[in-house]
């Protein structure tokens, strides 16, 4: 009776410990870019801006914790990417990168960082690129890497929103595409336009303006965004109405990401 019991146990336990592992292979793991936007706050001197420890208005925490509760692991990359540090990596994200206004040495994307990256895709990676506004991003080095997949986000100020009026920063004429499964209205401000060649292909577009765009490249999947769009400001409601989804098209996009694209 004790030996069948014993033999029982062990064997489940040999189960429990082999979903484990498998569960620990699958877990996607996403990086966060802190070497092209690593801005520095002059009332902290801690890093912040779009990035998962940044808590306040300005940061990403709430869109990092949507990936946790995928299952997903987070991280940041303070170096330039490379092969290595890529490797293993399920979800790369480059958002609003620096000028010298907000840095006074930036890092500036390279043609060697570029073909890095397009290479890293190529082999099955998932590329979500997010800029800004004319005013508040750079564009030059930048689109060194959006070029790579047929993108070029442009140097213009698209829908401005003046103080409080969020209905100017309206987007209510969503495709069926899954970023907007669910969705009639998001909240964007201040964007920049995408100009769209060869494999890419428009996702989100007003008034002939294209703001989010997406390519298949080899086995990956790449994302473009004119606008960080889901940062704690603007995520949930603490400052939006009730009426705008940009939550739930945080989720929608959490999951595509790490669907790869589907």
């Amino acid at each position: 009776m004790k030996e069948s019991l014993v033999k029982r146990y062990t064997g489940f336990l040999g189960v429990v410990l082999l979903i484990s592992s498998l569960n620990a292979s699958a877990q996607k793991k996403v990086v966060l870019d802190n070497y092209y936007n690593n801005e520095i706050s002059p009332k902290t001197n801690n890093p912040y801006h779009y990035i998962w420890s940044d808590k306040a208005d300005s940061g990403f925490s709430q869109f990092g914790e949507l990936f946790q509760s995928e299952g997903a692991e987070i991280s940041m990359l303070a170096q330039e990417p490379t092969g290595s540090n890529l490797k293993g990596v399920s979800v790369y994200i480059i958002v609003d990168p620096d000028t010298p206004a907000e840095t006074p040495k930036p890092n500036y994307m390279s043609a060697k960082d570029a073909a890095t990256i397009a290479k890293w895709v190529k082999k099955g990676g998932v590329l979500l690129m997010m800029s800004n506004d004319m005013n508040n991003a750079e564009f030059d080095h930048f689109n060194l890497l959006a070029a790579k997949f047929g993108m070029h986000f442009n140097k213009v100020l698209l829908h401005p929103v003046i103080n409080r009026d969020y209905e100017m920063g309206a987007y209510t004429n969503l495709p069926e595409h899954p970023l907007f499964s669910g969705l009639s209205k998001i909240y964007m401000k201040e964007v920049s336009s995408i100009t769209c060649s060869g494999a890419a292909k428009p996702v989100l577009s007003e008034k002939g303006d294209v703001v989010m765009a997406e390519c298949r490249y080899g086995k990956g999947y790449v994302l473009a965004i004119g606008d960080p769009w889901i940062y704690n400001e603007y995520i949930g409601h603490s400052r939006l109405p009730e009426s705008f989804e940009n939550m739930q098209a945080a989720k929608n996009l959490v999951k595509l990401l790490l669907s790869g694209g589907k």
